[in-house]
């Protein structure tokens, strides 16, 4: 974590390895068995005709990962596959004079990470990869300038934790066993659509077809649970990332405006906290009130 000086000041930014970095671990190990046997059906063909090793298949695949945490890929390729695009120049006039106090109170050059805007009507960002930071484009417009570095400070937190880089990996994974259960679930309603219209005058073909869609979606249902138990791993893990980013965040110097923020999606939008286990489950982010209220509660500590 941060420190201040004797005088009050924040220190330097240090990229270190934070708790919910190496618990973010837990997503990705529960991805792995499914993720496995995904790849093992895409590898089946590929050993057809070119006999490769299915150790090789599944390390090559495991270390194209790296190229997600490439600066160039992350402007060209992951950056347009969230939607997110460049910022234009009434954006980039906007985000300049926010951005500009976090990376200098880090001492961090301009250069190191780079800026996307999301088109959405949501109060939102969000860090991802190694060096983007996603911000939509009505928390351009709504935020004054010192709420915005706020929250510029807390997504520059995630990449000093390293907290992005499991989830990265985690998604990485994911992409083949999501393909998988899509083309599952595409086949089983094909196979029942071909069984009520062409099949339906014989029972035997009838029973032969439904048992082709209900393997078929037996099939899906395996590769998306695996999906499912990383996703949920991955909300309770991000919940605490997003404590530890609030902290770094105002060891920095931006704890109250990032608060202000907080207080602002409140009011806009509401900070109900989920009632059912079923909704803390999917809940990614803990609810804004009690992040506000840790934030106060760091704040006096400082004082």
């Amino acid at each position: 974590m941060f420190r201040v000086d004797t005088l009050g000041r924040p220190r330097l930014a240090r990229r270190n390895l934070d708790s919910s970095a190496i618990t973010a671990i837990a997503p990705v190990v529960a991805v792995v068995p499914v993720w496995l046997l995904a790849l093992l059906v895409f590898w089946w063909p590929v050993h057809l005709i070119w006999q490769v090793p299915f150790l090789w298949f599944a390390g090559g695949y495991l270390a194209s990962v790296v190229l997600l945490f490439l600066r160039p890929v992350q402007v060209f390729l992951l950056a347009p596959l969230l939607g997110a695009r460049r910022p234009t120049h009434d954006q980039r006039a906007a985000l300049a004079p926010a951005w500009r106090p976090v990376l200098q109170v880090n001492d961090i050059p301009g250069r190191r990470y780079v800026l996307a805007v999301l088109p959405s009507n949501e109060l939102n960002a969000f860090a991802c990869g190694g060096h983007l930071v996603v911000v939509t484009s009505y928390a351009i417009e709504a935020l004054p300038r010192d709420e915005l570095s706020g929250v510029l400070a807390h997504e520059l937190s995630h990449h000093l934790g390293f907290h992005t880089v499991a989830l990265a990996i985690g998604q990485w994974l994911s992409i083949p066993v999501l393909v998988l259960a899509r083309v599952g679930f595409f086949l089983q309603n094909v196979a029942t659509a071909a069984t009520t219209s062409y099949a339906s005058h014989s029972s035997a073909i009838t029973a032969v077809g439904r048992t082709v869609a209900a393997l078929l979606t037996a099939v899906s249902w395996v590769f998306l649970s695996g999906l499912l138990l990383s996703n949920m791993l991955a909300n309770v893990v991000g919940r605490n990332s997003e404590f530890q980013a609030d902290g770094r965040a105002v060891d920095m110097g931006f704890g109250r405006p990032l608060a202000t923020a907080l207080r602002r999606f409140v009011a806009e939008f509401g900070g109900d906290r989920p009632l059912t286990w079923r909704e803390r489950l999917a809940a990614t982010h803990p609810p804004a009130r009690t992040r506000v209220a840790r934030i106060e509660a760091m704040l006096r500590t400082r004082r």
